[in-house]
């Protein structure tokens, strides 16, 4: 009996193996890849949970595959020192397996979909820490919900496997690090697809088509302009930008032109000579000789006096600035990235900004989707600011209930994923004020986001339509159309090409629609 027992284990064995093994020699997406990695080891080691953890610098996992968890577990940062079971994993080679009655909290505590907002009593945890080229890339974690899943066989088989797991995952860097040579860049090589920049979080299909973009236009020089709503993270996209360029080992300088006073935005910017002003004891350089060899963004672009805006132009076009009271002017070699949440053409007719130095900006210019067209990207942002509020107010466990889960889903976000991280906070400190147990895992409910449907919806969403009359089937089309072309121009600011990217269509074609439609 014992050794039918040894018998079917190797079996299964073999096969999990050669399931690992034959996802090594096909040709898969990234992201497709360590899905099926995760799901060939649920499958064979019956688990409720798997989820692939890589480092994200020294002190902490974020799952970048997972499981039989909840949907916003994607978007968790685990500080390993505040998690002893990942502590303890991430501190041998060997696999790790913990008592189901173990006193050490586990991560995914509350996390786990098949249970609704209930601790796990008892269950099974193991897992073992992932070397790439004899250096830690992070961790793959089984948790089954019975004690006794994972007996002595299981612990092994997960030992024997491990080579497997490895080479899953130094083939997708492989991967990551050819696509990177083909876009001559020099710092993404430790990376994974998608998960490389971790500030900048979403699966979002229409997130995924803006980094491919921001990724072919960071090799370039072209000056880019960022548009997209207050709070969407414009500054996030000008770092990745700057990082993914030849610039990266320059500086990256930053402004706010909001908070320049007219009176200084000059000097800011270009410096000045000693004597310029009253108060001017010495010369100072500005932010462009900071910049110089690297990239300066300009935040809230729009925002800039116009005597500064036509100094600014006279940079972009000769790369030379002047400094206040100076004679001579300087050349500097510095790539500039502009931001506005403005309608900067509106800025234009109305006289508060040049239009040549608009289009020396809007070379390239780059709508950033606002939060609401995003879908399920706020629950991964939800659960990273949730972590973040859970490690910071000392909590078991902080999750959402399926209630606030819709209510994040249906609601219109107008301050974006600033608004969302404020709106988690906020919940977060009004459950432990009202009795919340530190010890025991918090659960958010929807009345406790204090979100109005109606108050965070687009405006024209929100306003009561005036009765029309009715409309054939054709012409309800033909507006549907005008609407999302006029839409995709305002968050083009005004750029016919960009707009038609935005609208997955070419150029020429959505200028014949755009004519047919009585746009043009």
């Amino acid at each position: 009996m014992l050794q039918g027992r040894i018998d079917h284990t190797r079996v299964i064995m073999t096969m999990l193996r050669e399931s690992l093994s034959a996802d090594l020699i096909v040709e898969l997406p990234n992201a497709v890849r360590l899905q099926r990695l995760v799901q060939t080891l649920r499958e064979y080691f019956n688990s409720g949970a798997v989820g692939l953890l890589r480092l994200d610098g020294d002190d902490s996992l974020r799952p970048v595959a997972t499981v039989g968890l909840v949907h916003e577990a994607l978007g968790r940062r685990f500080v390993i020192a505040q998690h002893p079971r990942l502590a303890a994993i991430m501190a041998s080679r060997e696999p790790t397996w913990f008592e189901p009655d173990s006193r050490l909290p586990d991560p995914y505590d509350g996390l786990l979909d098949t249970l609704v907002g209930e601790p796990l009593p008892v269950h099974d945890c193991m897992g073992v820490s992932l070397f790439v080229e004899g250096r830690p890339w992070g961790a793959i974690t089984l948790d089954a919900l019975h004690a006794g899943t994972f007996d002595a066989s299981a612990r092994d088989q997960l030992k024997r496997c491990t080579l497997q797991i490895e080479a899953a995952v130094r083939v997708t860097r492989l991967e990551q690090e050819n696509r990177s040579l083909r876009l001559s860049r020099s710092d993404l090589g430790e990376g994974l697809p998608d998960v490389e920049d971790g500030e900048i979080l979403g699966q979002s299909p229409i997130l995924h088509q803006l980094l491919n973009e921001l990724d072919v236009l960071a090799d370039s020089d072209l000056p880019v302009l960022l548009l997209g709503e207050t709070g969407v993270g414009k500054e996030l996209f000008a770092r990745r930008l700057h990082r993914l360029s030849r610039r990266s080992h320059k500086p990256l300088i930053q402004v706010n032109c909001a908070a320049l006073p007219e009176s200084l935005a000059e000097s800011e910017l270009f410096g000045h000579v000693k004597g310029a002003f009253s108060g001017a004891t010495s010369d100072r350089a500005g932010r462009f000789d900071a910049a110089n060899g690297g990239t300066l963004f300009l935040d809230e672009v729009g925002e800039l006096p116009l005597s500064v805006q036509a100094k600014l132009l006279r940079t972009l076009q000769n790369g030379e600035i002047q400094r206040l009271g100076a004679d001579k002017p300087l050349h500097v070699d510095v790539r500039i990235i502009a931001a506005t949440n403005r309608h900067l053409p509106d800025s234009i007719r109305s006289g508060l900004f040049r239009a040549d130095l608009y289009h020396r900006l809007s070379v390239y210019p780059v709508p950033i989707p606002p939060l609401r067209e995003r879908g399920h990207d706020v629950l991964l942002l939800a659960g990273h600011f949730l972590e973040l509020n859970r490690a910071r107010l000392g909590l078991r466990g902080l999750r959402l209930s399926p209630a606030a889960e819709q209510a994040l889903l249906s609601y219109g976000w107008p301050g974006n994923v600033r608004e969302l991280e404020h709106v988690i906070s906020r919940a977060a400190l009004k459950q432990l004020s009202r009795g919340g147990n530190r010890s025991e895992i918090m659960t958010l409910e929807a009345g406790l986001l204090d979100l109005d449907s109606t108050a965070g919806a687009p405006q024209a969403l929100v306003q009561q339509a005036p009765p029309q009359a009715f409309q054939s089937l054709g012409e309800a089309v033909d507006e549907c159309q005008r609407q999302k072309i006029r839409q995709a121009l305002g968050l083009s600011g005004d750029n016919w090409a960009s707009a038609a990217r935005l609208l997955g269509l070419d150029s020429s074609n959505l200028h014949k629609l755009a004519r047919r439609l009585g746009l043009k």
